[in-house]
């Protein structure tokens, strides 16, 4: 049997090469490597705009009405009944409160959505973008749901960044000590703040920061047992 016959199949891919043809699966091959390029260039420009893309947000998000800007339908803004309490007098939620306040040392003192939604720490900022940016893609593909509630709530940092102390004052000597004066209660308490002060809820006490009772016994349950009998 001819020589010929026993052709390797690099010399085979080879010959069909210098004949003009292409070796079999080189156009899967070439397609494969456009993608690759293509997506590394995807991530080339994502990290060369996100400087960019961070600034222009810090300077948006300054602005209560941008937080509000979008439209989930023609005239219902998002967040519409939230920022109505909020800029309700006298103050109907917690939210309120703070909306009523001012922050120290700023030219413009009125507090935003951004001062407790923004973020202390660095990584709390990315985690704010990040959130931020997924709702934006939701949205722009029209699939975006305004949300009931705060499926990544605040963390304790948003609010002790202001709330660096609680209420210290001594109490009389027949009454029960506050709440945040136990040490059990300021450490490795295991509920967040945010998970007794419900912000942006109405109808909470006006003379206890707007608590809510009943949902306020539901997290005392947690550890104290007695309190799952005033529950039910």
């Amino acid at each position: 049997m001819p020589d010929s016959l026993y052709v390797s199949g690099t010399q085979r891919k080879a010959a069909i090469a210098g004949a003009g043809g292409a070796a079999p699966g080189g156009a899967s091959s070439g397609r494969a490597s456009r993608r690759r390029r293509l997506l590394l260039a995807a991530v080339l420009a994502a990290l060369a705009l996100a400087p960019v893309g961070w600034t222009v947000t810090e300077r948006l998000e300054q602005q209560n009405d941008f937080c509000t800007s979008c439209h989930l339908e023609p005239g219902l803004p998002l967040h519409r009944d939230l920022r109505r309490d909020f800029d309700a007098a006298p103050p109907a939620s917690l939210a309120g409160v703070h909306g009523g306040a001012s922050v120290e040392g700023r030219g413009d003192p009125g507090f935003r959505c951004f001062d407790c939604h923004g973020g202390h720490s660095l990584v709390g900022r990315v985690r704010v973008k990040a959130l931020a940016g997924l709702d934006a893609f939701w949205y722009v593909i029209g699939h975006f749901e305004e949300p009931d509630g705060m499926a990544w709530p605040l963390w304790d940092e948003d609010c002790s960044k202001c709330h660096d102390a609680f209420d210290e004052s001594e109490v009389e000597p027949w009454a029960s000590p506050r709440f945040h004066q136990l040490p059990v209660h300021n450490e490795e308490l295991g509920v967040g703040c945010v998970e007794c002060h419900l912000t942006h809820d109405p109808g909470g006490n006006r003379g206890a920061y707007f608590l809510h009772a009943d949902w306020v016994r539901s997290q005392c349950a947690r550890c104290h047992s007695e309190f799952e009998e005033v529950n039910r």
